[in-house]
């Protein structure tokens, strides 16, 4: 005996930048509207000077979101302060919007770990560059919220390429089992580098990859950012239930390379991708809120000054950062250092003897 199963799909605001169907409370409020377009803008100028100072040698390999700041935002928008955030290494627009300084992510990209140090956020978990293995650290602190008895929420999100990796459906599985506080955020932008979703699974969703975990998998438009954060929004009020934790698929678009080291148009045309270009998340927005008349050319040419100042300030700061030095790389490995860790410190700098007086 087979049995069936359905993916609810969740959309608020379609391509053309029209709402479609019932929306949430916070959605007919402008103030919102405008703080999570606000909050795109500011992750695709980052985006931009982040790659400016890529190509001109001052960051290491940088990783865009263009294209896909919905995700990010629409996630921490939902998330509260006391939620946890595990992020992959493309969700700036996240830790922007959960108070991570541009000058933090500068540092971080620029090869200095000081970055991680976030002065605002201070649980939230650094980025994560091995593929999924972060899904399993989002079980570690649900757990940790449950034997504690804390209404908090671990929100791990990772792309689609994550879902062919067992880290992830470890995790999901155990997470079911425990019916732990997380939510499991896929970014489907539809590329694992060069490899197109089509070719990674023979699932006609990733969020039915829920199912055999034995947990609700759903899926958003990934471009609608008030879609996501409602979405997400409705997931970690079913974990603050005990109903445990919720996978769900946004549907992005990946318009970037997957990042500065790569180059996307080995793999996929022009003709493929420009036809996403109009489905953009904040084009969408701004069409939305325009038609509204809640958002006009002042406004937008002021955020956009605001944005762009914020931004070069922060990138004038991170550029006048002094180093550190070389033997800080030794400090942080181990709380308390071994000793094979000590030995290699003290000869890589060995400590300086002062100068003996002359008799």
């Amino acid at each position: 005996m087979t049995s069936g199963f359905a993916i609810n799909s969740t959309r608020f605001l379609d391509p053309s930048g029209e709402a479609v169907g019932s929306w949430p409370p916070f959605a007919h409020d402008a103030n919102q509207l405008i703080a999570l377009y606000r909050g795109m803008v500011l992750t695709r100028t980052f985006d931009a000077k982040a790659i400016a100072l890529q190509r001109t040698g001052r960051l290491g390999t940088y990783a865009s979101s263009l294209g896909q700041e919905a995700v990010p935002v629409g996630v921490a928008a939902a998330m509260r302060p006391t939620d946890v955030l595990l992020p992959s290494f493309r969700e700036h627009g996240a830790q922007i919007w959960r108070g991570v300084t541009f000058k933090e992510l500068l540092l971080y990209w620029g090869g200095d770990e000081r970055g991680n140090d976030f002065s605002v956020p201070r649980q939230d978990f650094p980025n994560c560059v091995p593929v999924g293995s972060h899904a399993a650290h989002a079980v570690g602190v649900g757990l940790a919220f449950r034997l504690r008895n804390e209404k908090r929420a671990a929100v791990s999100i990772f792309g689609d390429g994550a879902t062919s990796k067992g880290d992830v459906a470890e995790a999901l599985n155990i997470a079911g089992v425990w019916k732990l506080p997380a939510v499991f955020v896929v970014s489907n932008n539809g590329w694992a580098i060069s490899v197109p979703t089509r070719k990674q699974t023979a699932a006609e969703t990733l969020a039915q990859k829920a199912v055999a975990a034995g947990i609700p998998g759903e899926q958003v438009d990934g471009n609608d950012v008030v879609a996501v954060r409602a979405t997400v929004e409705q997931a970690i009020e079913r974990a603050d239930r005990g109903d445990g934790p919720t996978l769900i698929e946004a549907l992005t678009y990946r318009l970037s390379d997957h990042t500065t080291a790569d180059d996307a148009s080995r793999y996929r045309s022009d003709a493929e991708v420009s036809p996403h270009w109009h489905a953009e998340p904040l084009i969408r927005l701004r069409t939305y809120m325009t038609r509204q008349g809640i958002w006009d050319k002042a406004k937008e040419e002021a955020l956009l000054s605001e944005c762009g100042s914020a931004v070069e300030n922060a990138a004038e700061e991170y550029l006048a950062t002094p180093p550190q030095a070389p033997k800080t790389i030794f400090d942080h490995v181990y709380a308390l250092p071994s000793v094979d860790l000590a030995e290699q410190r003290a000869s890589a700098f060995p400590p300086q003897v002062a100068p003996q007086a002359a008799p």
